[in-house]
């Protein structure tokens, strides 16, 4: 079921009949782990090392981000200030709803909320998504 999810995830992550599929992906994963339909499954993703639905729209989303870094500004490049935000991407000011909720605006998003472990491994794609991956896992959203 992974390909199916995961293909144009970034575009489809946010519709309103995702929660569906989420509840699909759980009844599947308690019948590969024989649970009763009201177990908690939680622990059956991180042990199984499956990504949520909604951990693999993050997924998506940052990898995104991170690879297109080129069309992003980001607070470094801004100013010349060592702060906190400094390995943050800059949020543009944007007036339509639709952009707002886009890939675009949510990636941006959703690497800002990284810890800054993970932001400085940016310039290593490969690790990057190795620990962001493990950190999904960990989390599972």
């Amino acid at each position: 079921m992974h390909p199916i999810i995961s293909y144009g995830i970034i575009f489809w992550g946010r519709a309103s009949k995702v929660t569906k599929l989420f509840t699909l992906q759980k009844r599947i994963v308690r019948i590969i782990t024989d649970k009763k339909p009201r177990d908690p499954c939680r622990e059956a993703f991180r042990n199984m090392k499956i990504l949520t639905l909604f951990s693999q729209y993050l997924f998506s989303l940052i990898v995104f981000t991170v690879e297109n870094d080129t069309y992003f500004n980001w607070n470094k490049d801004i100013h010349r200030y060592n702060t906190r935000q400094n390995t943050n991407s800059h949020l543009p000011t944007v007036n339509l709803t639709k952009y707002l909720k886009g890939p675009y605006i949510s990636g941006v998003r959703a690497f800002n909320h990284l810890p800054s472990e993970l932001k400085n491994l940016v310039n290593d794609p490969k690790a990057f998504k190795l620990e962001l991956k493990q950190f999904l896992y960990r989390h599972s959203f």
